[in-house]
């Protein structure tokens, strides 16, 4: 059989393979990009137009690929033209209308999303030490992630309409501010978890994963009160651009699942560490945990009148730490196999290096557009780079020699403090062309 012949066969086999459902599926992506190009098109640039055309088919690719995700899209469609056709042209009604004031305004639609997500985490740690009803415990947890993920959809696509209630100037897609994009990395690290979490068929893991979403919805929180956040400011004249659309999704499915490889090498560890009794041995986890708890004192320091919030955070957070290393192994019996713990910090890597990399090269594009070159050795440049060769080597060292256990699953949870200095730490102590972004 030749190639060409092996190609089509392959096409209509897995043609062959869609269910009335996946075909209904389809149509139903197929009408509502119709729908929005009908209805936003004369809002819609050439690219954007272009971006559009390629997303309907992406939609059907990954609603065929992994089935949840469809129903995730229905409710999100459904409950956002909701709230869009409950505005009726006019933003302030938002404060006037039932659903909108307490449920499917951007503001509100976040808020119940913020809860959402720790109450996902609170039930997946009640699963993780119920001696009965632990599986019922972190089945709640999943759909309450579920649940969080599709609140976060609705408020970001309300949002996206709500700017331009503010000025068809003004409107814009709602990535361009560290309060937008922290939503984006909470449902994004939400979602890539509940995938691996169907692929590898355990919950428990949710505990350790929706510890590091919580964590950023405890700054979302702290941001949109110090700092209004919430709303909606016109774009600065650097994030003009349709590479933003391309560039922050891409650069934030990175983001969000280095953050998660972190969190399963650290159960990797917990697990690996659940016999040991030498005081000295664990003393790593403890810094490294207390380390990645010391960021709360800096946004403490840097905010006038937010000491109580951090000093609660960072207390909370090294009680977490704590409580995790002295349960170590109750935690360890509950957890999967240390082969499948690696297994899944390697595929949470390799998909973020891959969509890393496309950021990078999208944003190099659009420095060069935007400032006349493709590399300035910006300080949130440099970072990114920084961050890169870190997964560059990690996975090198995987693939060609060999590296399993505890090395890697120390390298990778190091490179989430790497990774937390390019995400905020450049934006809090170092200026440069992305300044915007500062806090």
């Amino acid at each position: 059989m030749n190639t060409a012949t092996q190609t089509i066969t392959l096409h209509e086999s897995f043609l062959s393979r869609r269910s009335p459902f996946d075909w209904l599926f389809a149509l139903a992506v197929v009408a509502g990009g119709a729908f929005a190009f009908s209805r936003y098109g004369q809002a819609m640039d050439v690219y954007e137009k272009g971006i559009l055309f390629g997303a309907v088919p992406a939609a059907i690719w990954v609603g065929w690929f992994w089935r949840p995700l469809r129903l995730l899209m229905a409710v999100v469609a459904v409950f956002a033209l909701l709230g869009i056709n409950a505005y009726q042209g006019d933003l302030g009604r938002a404060d006037s209308v039932f659903w909108l004031k307490y449920f499917l305004s951007s503001q509100s639609a976040i808020l119940w999303m913020s809860v959402l997500f720790v109450m996902s985490t609170v039930f997946y740690w009640i699963g993780m030490f119920a001696r009965t009803q632990s599986a019922a415990m972190e089945a709640i947890g999943s759909r309450l992630a579920w649940a969080a993920v599709s609140m976060a959809l609705i408020g970001t696509m309300v949002r996206w309409y709500e700017s331009y209630l503010v000025g068809a100037d003004v409107g814009h897609i709602p990535v361009s501010n560290l309060y937008e994009v922290f939503v984006l990395f909470c449902w994004l690290t939400t979602t890539f978890y509940l995938y691996f979490e169907e692929q590898y068929g355990t919950r428990v893991l949710g505990a350790f994963v929706m510890l590091v979403v919580t964590a950023a919805v405890g700054f979302l929180m702290w941001y949109s009160v110090a700092r209004e956040a919430h709303e909606i400011q016109p774009l600065v004249p650097a994030l003009k651009s349709w590479w933003m659309k391309l560039h922050v999704p891409a650069n934030f499915i990175g983001y969000g699942t280095f953050s998660l490889s972190a969190m399963v090498a650290f159960a990797y560890l917990i697990k690996q560490q659940a016999t040991e009794t030498r005081l000295y041995k664990l003393a790593p986890l403890w810094v490294l945990g207390v380390l990645l708890c010391v960021l709360p004192v800096v946004f403490r320091q840097s905010v006038q009148g937010s000491s109580l919030y951090w000093t609660a955070y960072f207390g909370v957070s090294a009680l977490i730490v704590a409580g995790i290393l002295a349960t170590r192994k109750r935690i360890a019996e509950r957890l999967p196999a240390l082969e499948v713990l690696d297994d899944v910090m390697y595929k949470s890597i390799a998909v973020g290096f891959a969509f890393f990399t496309i950021a990078t090269v999208l944003g190099a594009l659009w420095a060069a557009e935007a400032w006349g070159g493709y590399w300035s050795w910006d300080p949130k440049e440099t970072w990114a780079l920084i961050v890169w060769l870190n997964y560059a080597a990690w996975l090198h060292m995987r693939l060609m020699k060999g590296l399993r256990g505890t090395v890697s699953a120390w390298w990778a949870l190091v490179g989430l403090a790497v990774t937390t200095f390019a995400f905020l730490g450049v934006n809090m102590f170092l200026s440069g062309l992305h300044s915007y972004g500062e806090l």
